[in-house]
């Protein structure tokens, strides 16, 4: 409904729908928020003619835009910017630019896989395969779906992008993502700190042609570069030869991920004109990967920069009037007071990776014990409003360090390399400022991670797995689960041979037939673990206190090895107390440690039995969870 077209009989049936919805099971503040902002008359204006609208927008874009362009570019250029920005999204605005706080709920659930994790025999591309995956075994599990790079690129997996407008002829074609993005809400990378050096743009560099000669950064490899923060022990200028001689560019994961030049103007309008295209295209998340480290400043880490953060609420602002629906992820694999950094004051990004959750989560079910996750949730702070975590225990990437950086101690973090080395993963370093080498992260398949404790392999790998997921639905925000998770996939050790880069370990390819042999085999690892996830999932999807902004208390039981939270409804109907044995023994737990209220029914969800006496004590057995409730659906 547009300020344009509503009338006195629209009004009246609006807000009579939205009375009607008062008596559902719904967000009641929100249905209230709706009415009252139609009768203070704040999203209509009968009165207004298309000509007053268009310049109101106009008025509303340059006031907004205008003053983070000359933050970043000075007064002069960001005039002509906002003119240039203006004109590429003029006839594109959402026919509401109201900003949306709705954007997610309890129902919310995303799955993470490339586009070819699956494949066929037959003769279709790997993107049809996903989607007829997608839709005969999680149509009802999740409601989201990110897939991972799907451009044409030359190394990385996709992460070196050589065209941001086409689609990977291997994979399929946009009628192919148009597919899945009608029936899953899409998430697509930017991969916006550098491009292929195969990429148009990088080409032009090279024999010195328009525009792409002034997209990338040069630098004198004699100056001094050593407070660079680095992903990777890599050389951080790639030397190429030109037209007119040998240059050096910035690159920092590799000589094939050549950075591009925030600093050029040009360069920022290129990539609000790709936003742009992907938004006409029905994308309803934006990951922009590897953002930390847009803007240079030699003699600085070159990370997280004030310049960094004013690009990104620019490119919030434009999204904003483009579709208010769509929603902005930064992908910033950093410790975690850097990482929640990227929320800004509720202006930039919309959801952050939740980083620190899996080492800290690994190391808890490894030693057994619940201290430092205790420890990290208490010093989260409740995401703002119209923002969420985006939680996680597993990606295509490997298991970051940095984000547990002064969260483990030092034996443990040692204890926790050597426990992943003996179940088959690979450590993978970075390049410190004084150019020694740390460990940067954990390169594992999150099923092999959960073979054993310290103390070695055991039964209770499946267990254990699931363990780790229900904890991951349970907290605070968004839950993202990694395709291998959902099929229980082992190390992928032949590929690692094959690339010779750690990260494949956790990138294997699943042929569809046989991937369908083992889901129909009761008793294979694949058919047991999708199975209690979806479960589990659509158990999760039914809670309004699994709510991402919903109230998430830590609690302290006396037992050392359970982990345990409570989450309360926004408006306080349902309370769930989420309690996890993080051990490989059973364990016990007063449930009168948690002040239950014995006028209340509880019941645990996950077993759907009742708790018939609150004062009692309960055992868990290894790796069991419960979420104890007063009430749900």
């Amino acid at each position: 409904m547009t300020k344009t077209d509503i009338s006195t009989s629209d009004l009246y049936q609006e807000v009579t729908f939205l009375l009607e919805q008062l008596s559902k099971k719904t967000d009641k503040e929100e249905k209230l928020a709706q009415i009252y902002r139609l009768l203070k008359n704040e999203d209509i204006d009968t009165q207004t003619s298309p000509q007053e609208k268009t310049d109101n927008l106009y008025d509303h874009f340059y006031q907004t835009i205008q003053p983070l362009l000359e933050r970043l570019y000075g007064y002069e250029k960001s005039q002509e910017l906002s003119e240039t920005i203006y004109q590429l999204i003029q006839g594109k605005f959402a026919p509401s630019i109201t900003v949306d706080l709705n954007k997610w709920s309890e129902n919310d659930i995303k799955l993470i896989t490339y586009g070819d994790t699956i494949y066929s025999e037959i003769e279709e591309k790997p993107l049809a395969t996903l989607a007829s995956f997608l839709n005969n075994y999680l149509k009802d599990t999740v409601t989201g779906v990110h897939i991972l790079p799907f451009n044409p690129y030359s190394s990385d997996d996709g992460f070196a992008v050589i065209d941001y407008l086409q689609v990977n002829p291997h994979l399929g074609d946009w009628d192919d993502v148009s597919l899945i993005a009608n029936d899953f809400n899409l998430m697509v990378d930017l991969v916006i700190n550098h491009v292929s050096s195969q990429h148009e743009w990088f080409q032009q560099f090279l024999v010195g042609e328009t525009p792409g000669c002034h997209y990338f950064i040069e630098a004198n490899p004699e100056e001094d570069l050593s407070q660079v923060i680095r992903p990777r022990s890599s050389p951080l200028l790639t030397e190429v030869e030109t037209k007119t001689g040998r240059k050096y560019v910035w690159s920092t994961f590799s000589e094939d991920q050549i950075d591009v030049n925030f600093a050029n103007p040009d360069m920022f309008v290129e990539y609000i004109r790709i936003i742009v295209f992907y938004i006409q295209l029905g994308v309803k998340y934006i990951r922009l990967d590897a953002v930390g480290f847009l803007w240079k400043k030699i003699g600085t880490p070159c990370i997280h920069l004030s310049e960094t953060h004013t690009a990104i609420r620019l490119i919030r602002e434009v999204v904003q009037m483009l579709d208010p629906s769509v929603a902005i992820i930064t992908e910033t694999n950093v410790p975690n007071w850097e990482n929640v950094s990227y929320f800004g004051n509720s202006d930039e990004a919309h959801m952050i990776y939740n980083f620190s959750l899996p080492p800290l989560l690994l190391n808890a079910l490894m030693q057994g014990k619940s201290e430092h996750l205790q420890t990290w949730m208490m010093r989260m702070p409740p995401a703002q409003k119209g923002c969420a975590y985006f939680n996680f225990t597993a990606s295509h990437d490997g298991i970051g360090l940095r984000p547990a950086e002064g969260l483990l101690k030092d034996d443990e973090y040692q204890a926790l390399l050597e426990t992943m080395e003996s179940f088959g993963g690979k450590i993978s370093d970075r390049q410190k400022a004084d150019g020694s080498n740390s460990p940067y992260e954990i390169n594992i398949s999150w099923f092999s991670a959960m073979k054993g404790t310290v103390e070695g392999e055991d039964q209770w790998q499946i267990d254990r797995l699931l363990c780790s997921q229900t904890i991951m639905l349970g907290l605070e925000g968004i839950p993202a689960l990694y395709i291998h998770n959902l099929l229980a996939t082992e190390n992928y050790l032949e590929g690692v041979e094959k690339t010779r880069h750690n990260r494949t370990i956790n990138r294997y390819k699943w042929n569809y037939d046989q991937l369908v042999e083992r889901l129909n085999d009761p008793n294979s690892d694949q058919s047991i673990v999708l199975d209690k996830l979806s479960n589990l999932i659509k158990i999760r999807r039914q809670q309004p206190a699994f709510h991402p902004n919903t109230t998430q208390y830590t609690l302290h039981p006396l037992n050392p090895a359970l982990f345990a939270f409570w989450r309360q409804s926004i408006d306080r109907q349902q309370s769930i107390f989420c309690i996890h044995n993080l051990s490989n023994q059973d364990q016990y737990l007063n449930l009168s440690e948690f002040n239950l209220i014995d006028l209340d029914g509880w019941f645990d969800l996950i077993t759907n039995k009742a708790i018939d006496n609150i004062h009692h004590q309960y055992t868990l057995q290894p790796y069991q969870c419960l979420w104890i409730t007063n009430h749900g659906d």
